[in-house]
């Protein structure tokens, strides 16, 4: 029962936070005429295999932390459990990093620089909120065994992980 009700919560916040950057992503748009850039021809195919590939990382990421950790997504109601395991095994950020993929994947998908453009800006914000808040708080809450964790997973880049 305590996994299906974090389950649902976990429902509402990722349809709430997908909606809201969808909403931003389609309204930066307005932006595109002043900045006429040609994509290539496969910009669009790219964008949709970004896309893809982007969703898939962050729904595993979210099952991670809904199933393994016993939390949401969401920073106001994080895990209770440390997290390294699925794709926290091989990148510290693998939610952030499909979630940027599936940006810039849609802006690829819409031939969109001004999506492209949000997509890094908000890479720079993202970067920030992880070294300045969140890896804090992490080694306050989970002390030694998230400091071992930093010293063998990157925080962007996957990391290739013996078997433990």
């Amino acid at each position: 029962m305590k996994t299906l009700v974090i389950a649902l919560k976990t429902i509402i916040y990722a349809t709430l936070f997908l909606l809201f950057f969808a909403y931003l992503a389609l309204h930066v748009r307005v932006f595109d005429v002043r900045l006429p850039v040609q994509f290539p021809s496969g910009a669009g195919i790219l964008g949709a295999v970004f896309m893809v590939a982007g969703g898939i990382l962050g729904f595993l990421c979210v099952a991670t932390f809904v199933i393994r950790g016993e939390g949401t997504p969401a920073l106001f109601d994080a895990p209770k459990k440390f997290v390294a395991t699925g794709p926290y095994r091989y990148c510290r950020n693998p939610m952030y990093v499909g979630g940027l993929a599936l940006l810039a994947g849609l802006g690829l998908y819409e031939r969109s620089v001004s999506i492209l453009m949000m997509a890094v800006v908000l890479f720079g914000v993202v970067n920030l909120l992880v070294m300045l808040h969140e890896e804090p708080r992490l080694r306050r809450n989970f002390g030694d065994s998230y400091t071992q964790y930093c010293r063998e997973v990157h925080r962007w880049l996957p990391t290739r992980r013996t078997p433990q």
